[in-house]
């Protein structure tokens, strides 16, 4: 199932879009429709979550049901419950309990982080781990905050999201695959210009710095998420190509090693790091400025699309 967020409210501005409150649906994206989870279930005498987050924590049973009513007769369903998807509009999927970052994934980004941010040139033993609030969500469509008084040099990273569906504590990287709920895409915002002695996160966790979305696909429709494409573009120009086969740390010791001292629970999202091409290492190095339109693709996910507003 590709799982989305959304309001049937039209937005006036890109910063409206990133308003969320009551209107907010969980729906089921298939081809050009949107169908409202939560009314078809109710149409059919059933109950299912009307938000991501519970559905993600009601498990198995959640997405069986779900897909019954997809699977039913489409002439039974009623009116409201269906949306052309250019009707409405998307939002971050979900408000993760946590948002753990994965740095230096890509052996080509560790080569040029060492040449333009001072990191370490060898590869790293253990995967390099920071956090983000929850506060840094937007969504598809909402802005990018540039505020000038904190930096000039606000970057970007296109990633794969894994967002965890069972808690997982001190699991195997055999196991690791069996906590997965599904996939998204981050995008990984960061004011270079805002490390502090080291630390990265006021440089990665200021509101708007973690684009989410557009959908999140569930696990079994991803047949493979260690060969994904991944690609970035700013202004339509290319900036990033690469696909996720080449991860240093692949997604399976990636969740063994975090739960290995974190307990990850539902509806946690893991940004499994980025590869090269980010605007740090471009020369001369290239930034976001206010007019800017980020879009970041992962295959089989979609497009996460977020225009750069000054917040000045």
């Amino acid at each position: 199932m590709r799982l989305v967020t959304y309001t049937t409210d039209r937005p006036t501005s890109a910063a409206a879009a990133d308003t969320t409150g009551a209107a907010d649906r969980l729906g089921a994206q298939v081809d050009g429709l949107v169908y409202d989870l939560a009314l078809l279930a109710r149409h059919a005498g059933v109950e299912l979550p009307g938000d991501l987050l519970s559905f993600v924590r009601a498990g198995a049973t959640a997405r069986e049901s779900a897909a019954r009513l997809l699977d039913g007769d489409p002439a039974g369903r009623p009116a409201e419950a269906v949306h052309r998807l250019e009707d409405v509009t998307l939002r971050a999927p979900l408000r993760p309990g946590k948002i753990i970052g994965v740095g230096l994934n890509y052996v080509e980004h560790v080569e040029e982080s060492s040449r333009s941010l001072d990191t370490d040139k060898d590869l790293p033993p253990r995967p390099v781990l920071f956090s983000k609030p929850a506060t840094a969500v937007t969504g598809p469509g909402a802005p990018i905050l540039h505020n000038a008084d904190l930096t000039a040099q606000l970057d970007w990273e296109c990633e794969l999201a894994v967002v965890i569906g069972t808690k997982a504590f001190r699991v195997t990287e055999e196991e690791a695959y069996g906590h997965i709920f599904g996939y998204s895409i981050v995008n990984d915002i960061s004011a270079r210009d805002q490390r502090r002695s080291g630390q990265w996160f006021f440089s990665k966790g200021q509101d708007s710095y973690a684009p989410f979305g557009p959908a999140v696909v569930t696990a079994d429709e991803v047949p493979d998420p260690m060969d994904l494409d991944l690609e970035l573009r700013v202004n339509g120009v290319t900036k990033q190509k690469s696909n996720t086969r080449h991860m240093l740390f692949p997604i399976a010791r990636l969740i063994a090693d975090i739960s290995s001292g974190v307990t990850l629970e539902p509806g946690d999202v893991i940004a499994t790091g980025s590869p090269s091409g980010v605007g740090a290492g471009m020369v001369p190095p290239e930034f976001l400025v206010p007019g800017d339109t980020v879009e970041a693709t992962v295959e089989i996910i979609g497009t996460l699309a977020n225009p750069v507003v000054d917040a000045r």
